[in-house]
């Protein structure tokens, strides 16, 4: 049985969630954030050096990275949520699995760290928020074509771009202002898999009832 590595209000929320869609069987081990310091257990750190969450066990195969083991369990488990090879959006499906993490992520990760360092970041705010604008503007108009990242279908795209999505709503600003985001958001907070993904994974503060 697949085995999930599972950190609290974390990334790993979307492999649970992926999972649920695939209709596979899995086993959740849980991990609790520090509540002062707000970063995983050392424990983590005997499943992989770095510490960090989600980390998947397979087959006896073990993977880190989100992106990474959104394209193992697609391509092993559910080739129906990836265009087929041939199509013309498959590089635009691949495009998303890396720019979640590459892209998205880092400008909401600085954003938390000058949060919490207050006054002292005041120099690097205005950079870091114009760089939020950017990505959210960018994916705003992407919405464009469709319900969804790849138009009219639902895909793997939708899952990993979702949690830079709800993470940009309680640090970017992210808001009805951008209504096609905001439709979306509300799109994958109704799917049945989404709230069964929730349900076993405990409290996450993004989910819509949170």
């Amino acid at each position: 049985m697949i085995r999930v590595h599972h950190l609290n209000n974390s990334r790993s929320q979307r492999v649970l969630w992926l999972l649920e869609e695939l209709g596979k069987p899995y086993e959740i081990v849980r991990y609790e954030r520090n509540k002062k310091t707000m970063l995983a257990p050392r424990e983590l750190r005997r499943v992989h050096p770095l510490g960090k969450s989600p980390i998947v066990e397979d087959d006896g195969k073990k993977f880190a990275e989100t992106g990474l083991i959104v394209e193992y369990l697609v391509e092993r488990y559910g080739r129906h949520l990836a265009p087929p090879r041939d199509s013309d959006l498959y590089w635009r499906h691949k495009y998303w699995l890396h720019y979640a993490e590459g892209s998205a992520m880092p400008p909401l990760l600085l954003k938390l760290i000058i949060d919490r360092l207050g006054l002292l970041a005041l120099p690097a705010r205005g950079f870091v928020q114009s760089q939020l604008k950017l990505h959210l503007d960018f994916l705003e108009a992407e919405l464009g074509a469709g319900p969804w990242f790849l138009g009219e279908r639902f895909s793997a795209a939708d899952i990993i771009l979702s949690f830079p999505l709800e993470a940009a709503t309680a640090r970017a600003g992210l808001d009805a202002t951008r209504p096609r985001l905001n439709d979306f958001l509300n799109r994958i907070h109704a799917r049945p898999t989404y709230r069964r993904a929730v349900e076993k994974g405990g409290a996450y503060r993004y989910a819509a009832s949170e």
